[in-house]
């Protein structure tokens, strides 16, 4: 299921690409198709992607379900409110013009907390877990996540600033603020689907565990530098 929805919410991103394009519109602003588009493909990818990842680990189905049910439906939320907000030609975040709106930027803002909690249900259990993984393939999982938590929370850095300076009566800064650290959310986001799929495929090579453990241990504090890099130049 939460591939087929991740589907789903990916062919919304590439639907809105042709409406941004076909439309001539500006790629810039809170009120471009670009935000639809983005939303959209970004949780359609990360859902199959942590649905994927997540499938590795041992953990009880029932907290597998649940946690991953929690991702599945917040995902549609998100994608859906914000889509439904560019339709209408207003902003979805930091929006406080009308009660309406604000039900809506706040209840994006609520998603992204359940968002943190589930990712944080899954590290928790590859961060457990001694048993039935390779050790490169563990390591993947849980540098992946902690990432993934890593980005969570610059999402909320993101969330908090442009609220503040939104309630202060500038709503445009609120975007130009938030929207600074979106390449450091970008690139840290990521990191659950490059680093295990980089395991998983070395388990098609010949190569030994102990180098395959190496390699991963290697992208891992590539990955921490290009993070931390992306942070430095745009944070």
């Amino acid at each position: 299921m939460a591939y087929r929805v991740g589907a789903i919410l990916f062919l919304s991103g590439l639907v809105h690409l042709v409406v941004l394009v076909a439309s001539g519109t500006t790629w810039e602003g809170p009120l471009s198709y670009r935000k639809a588009m983005t939303f959209g493909l970004s949780f359609g990818l990360t859902l199959a992607t942590l649905a994927w990842a997540t499938s590795f680990l041992r953990m009880n189905e029932r907290t597998r379900t649940t946690l991953l049910g929690a991702f599945t439906v917040v995902s549609v939320v998100e994608v859906a409110l914000v889509t439904m907000q560019v339709w209408r030609g207003v902003p979805s975040h930091f929006n406080f013009e009308t009660g309406f709106d604000t039900l809506v930027s706040m209840t994006l803002a609520l998603g992204g907390a359940v968002i943190i909690v589930t990712v944080a249900g899954f590290t928790a259990a590859a961060l457990r877990s001694t048993s039935g993984l390779s050790p490169s393939m563990l390591l993947a999982l849980r540098f992946g996540l902690v990432v993934l938590i890593g980005a969570l929370a610059v999402g909320a850095i993101m969330i908090a600033d442009g609220v503040r300076v939104s309630r202060g009566g500038d709503p445009q800064l609120a975007y130009t603020t938030a929207g600074a650290l979106k390449p450091v959310h970008f690139v840290a986001m990521h990191a659950i689907l490059v680093v295990p799929a980089l395991a998983w495929l070395m388990r098609f090579t010949t190569w030994p565990e102990r180098r395959r453990t190496r390699v991963i241990q290697a992208t891992a504090v590539l990955y921490a530098i290009a993070v931390a890099g992306t942070w430095v130049v745009f944070g």
